[in-house]
This record gives C-alpha cells, structure tokens and sequence, in this order.
C-alpha cells in the first residue's frame, strides 16, 4: 500500500516551503515581507493537486474533496512549523529569533520561540482553510474529465 496523495503532497508542502524559505535566507531577503507570502503559492499547487487527483479519480462528492484538501494543507503546515522550530533551534533558538524581522507576525515585544510557531501555526492552519474552501469553490462545478 502506497503512501496516500494527502500524505505525499502534504510532504511536498513542506519540502517546497524549506527550500522557499531557506533559499530566502541565503540570499538575505528572509526579510522582505511580500516574498515571504509567496510561499502560498507553494500551498496552493499542491493542495490543488491532491483536489484535482480526487476528481480525476472520480471522487466529486464536495464534503470528501473538503477534507482531503484540509488533511494535505494541515500536514504540510504542521510539518513546516516542526521544521523551523527544529531550524530555530539549531541556529541558536531565542537569540536567532530576535534577529528575525518582526513584522511578519508580530509587530512588536520579543516572542519566544514557541510563541513565535504557535502564532504561525495558527495563521498557517487559517490561511490552509481559507484556501481549501477557495479551491473547492473552483472544483465543485467542473465536469469531470479523466486526464
């Protein structure tokens, strides 16, 4: 039994957003507030993915679709914050934190570090709903072509 394509793209979430935002870091611009948002993108192709793989297996009933595509973008949110609480930790835990630009989450204070992946947790899990539903609306009426 093969692993299952939430599991899978949720897992591709994950490795598209490290190398996203490790690349951002190397070449210094893990500051620049509107790139950071770019990594949507990475959610968004491949939450679309597992929805239209559903679809192309002929699973169209909306409430299934709903939660394959929550259960992908939650794995991959919940695997990213894992990863940079792993990655904060290596590079020195509150004290690298402090470097980090506090504009993207916290407009002001000195969170700790698990303040600071709880808070993205809860955005991450908020904009991965906002997303689902967005995609659903956009497969609910599509006809059902087997690609």
């Amino acid at each position: 039994m093969g692993v299952s394509k939430e599991l899978n793209n949720g897992i591709l979430i994950f490795i598209g957003i490290g190398i996203f935002f490790l690349t951002m870091e190397l070449l210094g611009l893990s500051d620049v507030f509107w790139l950071r948002m770019l990594n949507i993108f990475i959610v968004i192709y491949f939450l679309n993915k597992t929805i239209k793989s559903n679809y192309q297996e002929g699973k169209t009933e909306y409430l299934d679709n709903l939660i394959s595509g929550t259960l992908t973008s939650l794995i991959g949110v919940v695997l990213s914050i894992i990863g940079l609480l792993v990655y904060i930790s290596m590079k020195g835990g509150d004290a690298y934190l402090a470097k980090l630009s506090q504009n993207f989450l916290f407009g002001g204070g000195a969170p700790s570090m698990n303040q600071y992946c709880i808070g993205l947790l809860f955005e991450g899990i908020a904009s991965s709903i906002i997303i689902t539903f967005t995609l659903m609306q956009y497969w609910k009426d599509r006809p059902v072509k087997h690609f």
